[in-house]
């Protein structure tokens, strides 16, 4: 699924097609994305540029709240012209799993896409954010007394195949 029906919207359709993705096509709603969800073990939600980032958290609200894990823990990644600071910090603060500036100078595009399958990844539930575990990503340090601001927190590992998407541990947790 691709966010966006602008001019970056055609080239990240254009882009994710040159990259093997067996079926790409504009985002429609979250409906449509839970009935793709039936015939497709793994969706990737690539969001191309907009004007304002902030504009997206709606959509990255209702997949990252989704009662099905096929979408709550789809890859979700923004492509962003420049990426800034405020740029990465909020989708940081929505939940995607990556930030990629286009166009990308690293040696292979698909590689770090490709990163998202395969190995496993964290991700934290709070009563406000869930998405994978981003701490320390924009050189803060997090304080040695808190632990995700204290309180109550799920911590989820979960391993991402082109089979699907399996949680292999969901462990609640109380900080004080």
């Amino acid at each position: 699924m691709v966010g966006s029906g602008s001019a970056a919207g055609a080239g990240l359709i254009a882009l994710a097609r040159s990259l093997g993705f067996s079926r790409v096509e504009p985002y429609s709603g979250i409906e449509i994305m839970l009935q793709r969800a039936e015939a497709t073990p793994l969706i990737y939600v690539l969001c191309a540029a907009v004007p304002d980032v902030s504009k997206l958290k709606p959509t990255a609200k209702l997949l990252r709240s989704s009662p099905d894990y096929r979408l709550r823990f789809a890859p979700l990644i923004y492509f962003p012209p420049e990426p800034s600071i405020e740029t990465i910090k909020a989708c940081i603060g929505m939940g995607f799993d990556d930030v990629i500036a286009m166009p990308y100078s690293g040696n292979d595009l698909g590689q770090r896409i490709g990163r998202q399958i395969g190995g496993t990844h964290i991700y934290y539930e709070t009563p406000t954010y869930f998405g994978p575990d981003r701490r320390n990503r924009v050189g803060e340090t997090r304080s040695s007394e808190s632990d995700h601001g204290g309180g109550e927190y799920r911590r989820m590992e979960i391993r991402r195949s082109e089979a699907g998407i399996d949680v292999l541990s969901d462990e609640f947790e109380v900080v004080i």
